[in-house]
């Protein structure tokens, strides 16, 4: 929030742009849409070059499947200097240059994974099942690789309107190495107000319904579906003696 207002401008996608409307108090506004990604980043590095600064929004974290690793890439190929606030004002110099803070956000698997309850516990991989910058043959790699090691799966981008096949075909490969009994959190919207969960199994994930915002916790052979959560034990009660016994009532 405090860098947001302090922004002189803020840029990012439509959508992200609307969920913090509130907090916008007339700054400039760069909002491009789905597939504008590269336009837009372009646009907030040249307004912070100007001298304006400028935030560029993401979901979740930055760093994670969003803008900061796009911000890294485009300055590398332009040649542009970056460095770390320093709280002085910066020199003019022959080369173009900039000031570059990362800030740190709750990605969706983070939240996703406390709704669902402790997926996480133990190693993890995650994944996205979007084609659109990888291609399809090492994302099944990668697919094929989490699950012959045993990981926690966690899966982004499952299906959209033009990506429905995808799912099922990770399904099936995860399915050569885990139990059908495996079990899956369903998680979409994770603290959003269209939050919504729901738990099945490996062998009907198939039939889950899913979109764009749902992450999917696929569980190891050690994860368990205990009453509305799942969890993947850390291995402590295989080290520790637990007591048996459950807790006194509290009158």
């Amino acid at each position: 929030m405090e860098v947001i207002a302090a922004a002189d401008c803020i840029a990012g996608y439509t959508t992200y742009i609307d969920l913090i409307r509130e907090l916008v108090t007339g700054q400039k506004i760069i909002s491009t849409g789905m597939m504008k990604e590269v336009e837009r980043v372009d646009r907030a590095i040249q307004e912070a070059l100007s001298g304006r600064s400028c935030a560029l929004v993401s979901g979740g974290d930055p760093g994670i499947y969003a803008m900061a690793g796009l911000v890294f890439e485009i300055c590398h190929k332009k040649n542009i200097q970056i460095s770390r606030p320093s709280g002085k004002k910066a020199e003019p110099g022959p080369h173009p240059c900039l000031e570059l803070e990362i800030v740190p956000g709750i990605p969706a698997l983070a939240a996703g994974a406390a709704i669902a309850g402790a997926p996480l516990t133990h190693d993890f991989a995650t994944i996205s099942l979007s084609d659109l910058l990888t291609s399809w043959e090492v994302i099944e790699q990668r697919v094929t690789s989490a699950a012959m090691a045993d990981f926690v799966i966690v899966l982004y981008n499952p299906k959209s309107k033009k990506r429905d096949w995808q799912l099922q075909r990770t399904q099936e490969l995860i399915l050569h190495y885990r139990k059908g009994s495996t079990p899956v959190a369903i998680v979409t919207g994770a603290m959003r107000d269209n939050q919504k969960i729901e738990f099945t199994r490996l062998d009907t994930l198939h039939m889950a319904d899913v979109g764009m915002q749902t992450v999917l916790f696929i569980g190891s052979s050690a994860s368990v579906h205990y009453m509305d959560f799942i969890y993947t034990p850390r291995g402590y009660t295989g080290k520790y003696a637990v007591s048996p016994e459950a807790p006194a009532a509290i009158s």
